[in-house]
């Protein structure tokens, strides 16, 4: 379930870009969830661009979160990525499907509706930051290049794309981020500008074979791009039953001795991963030790 993403920059420093071939990682969500072809999209989109805003924090105990919070039949969508790149999410209607816009497209925007596009980075400070801006249009890669013109006053530009095959299985998936550095030059983005207007969907360019390496060196055709690091990504979810354990400590001894009494036992699922964890009663007559008052 490993994906490759990419960070470059342009030899002059006036741009920085990020590209992801992530399949794998939405093949993976869309198995693991369950997910209909449209949730697979609009998920898979969250992923890849959670996963290259990511790559923007610095210390490996730092943390990025995204949140669509529309007020559409799709619910909330939640994708979380550490500094690395590596990625996790889940949406709250894992089945939707909507009919086509009329012009045939899948309705991610009409699934996703009105509502917010949320970042929480999460920097081992005493509060995070959380920016919140209201979703353009619901599509994930431009309410993203939104986020940075209003939130972080990046110029950015985000595309992203997930396509599924006549079997539902992702037959590609992945995207770009390219932004602007202090000082750039008026040319050189009149030059960018010219180059992603003339460029094929993502999803197209990953079905012809391109790569992360090749999507960049198209969209920043013209200018010299050193390539900073390839990294290998993956769905990864850090629960586990330590973690879970934590869960159900921090919920008190009150809490923990109404679900003895009252359930025998305890069973947690992990809304990321869709991994389910039981906790006996000895388990939990074990943790009450622990829990405060």
């Amino acid at each position: 379930m490993s994906g490759t993403l990419i960070r470059a920059i342009t030899s002059e420093l006036s741009v920085r870009a990020f590209a992801i071939e992530g399949k794998d990682i939405v093949e993976y969500a869309r198995r693991v969830h369950g997910l209909s072809v449209l949730s697979t999209v609009a998920l898979g989109r969250a992923l890849l661009g959670t996963s290259m805003m990511g790559c923007l924090l610095k210390t490996e105990t730092d943390s990025l979160t995204l949140q669509v919070r529309g007020d559409g039949p799709l619910g909330s969508i939640v994708a979380v990525s550490d500094y690395l790149g590596n990625v996790r999410g889940y949406v709250d209607n894992p089945t939707l499907e909507l009919p086509p816009t009329p012009q045939g497209r899948l309705n991610i925007g009409g699934a996703v509706g009105d509502g917010d596009l949320i970042i929480i980075k999460d920097l081992s400070l005493k509060e995070p930051y959380i920016g919140r801006i209201r979703l353009q249009t619901g599509e994930i890669a431009e309410d993203i290049t939104q986020y940075f013109a209003v939130s972080e006053q990046v110029p950015t530009v985000c595309a992203l794309g997930v396509l599924v095959d006549e079997d539902l299985s992702v037959k590609a998936a992945g995207g770009f981020m390219i932004q602007l550095l202090p000082y750039t030059e008026d040319k050189v983005i009149d030059l960018i500008e010219k180059n992603i207007s003339a460029l094929p969907p993502v999803t197209q360019l990953l079905n012809e074979g391109c790569t992360p390496k090749a999507i960049l060196e198209r969209a920043l055709c013209g200018l010299e791009v050193e390539i900073l690091q390839t990294d290998s990504v993956d769905f990864k979810c850090p629960c586990g039953r330590e973690r879970m354990s934590k869960a159900l400590i921090s919920l008190g001894r009150q809490e923990l001795r109404s679900i003895i009494e009252e359930q025998g036992g305890a069973q947690l699922l992990c809304h990321f991963c869709n991994k389910r964890y039981d906790f006996s009663k000895e388990e939990l007559l074990g943790l009450l030790s622990e829990a405060s008052e």
